[in-house]
């Protein structure tokens, strides 16, 4: 069964912010995202993003 695939603006709404934010996550590489005529979430990068240990690894990149 194939991952389910989010638009820009379910992401915004599930995670209660503005697209413009969910487009800053995509392209500070804190969020993965395929541009597919528009902008495609997996549920999987969902998840990943949402994960408690994507904060950790995000501290010790820099």
């Amino acid at each position: 069964m194939k991952d389910r695939v989010f638009t820009l603006k379910e992401v915004a709404e599930i995670l209660k912010v503005s697209e413009r934010t969910i487009f800053r996550y995509i392209h500070g590489g804190k969020l993965k995202a395929t541009k597919i005529g528009n902008w495609r979430i997996r549920e999987e990068d969902l998840d990943e993003f949402l994960s408690p240990d994507t904060n950790k690894r995000t501290k010790n990149k820099k």
